[in-house]
């Protein structure tokens, strides 16, 4: 059976969790909130579960952390 095969070729709801993550609708991917890469569901490794949002690396996780005003900006002048 491939990644595509039983779920369907469309996108899972899910709940993140500290640590884990729990599926509501299945589906074979997540749709990455910064670059809007379809991230397949057995390939996902970041996200955040005070915006409920997932991720498709950790550059990208980074990035919505400092958005949100989580992380100081790290570029100096």
């Amino acid at each position: 059976m491939n990644r595509f095969e039983g779920s369907g070729f469309r996108e899972a709801k899910i709940r993140y969790l500290d640590g884990d993550y729990q599926i509501l609708t299945s589906g074979s991917y997540v749709v990455c909130a910064m670059t809007g890469k379809q991230i397949p569901v057995d390939e996902l490794r970041y996200w955040s579960v005070a915006r409920q949002e997932p991720y498709v690396d950790c550059a990208s996780s980074l990035e919505a952390d400092k958005r949100a005003g989580i992380l100081p900006n790290q570029s100096r002048g």
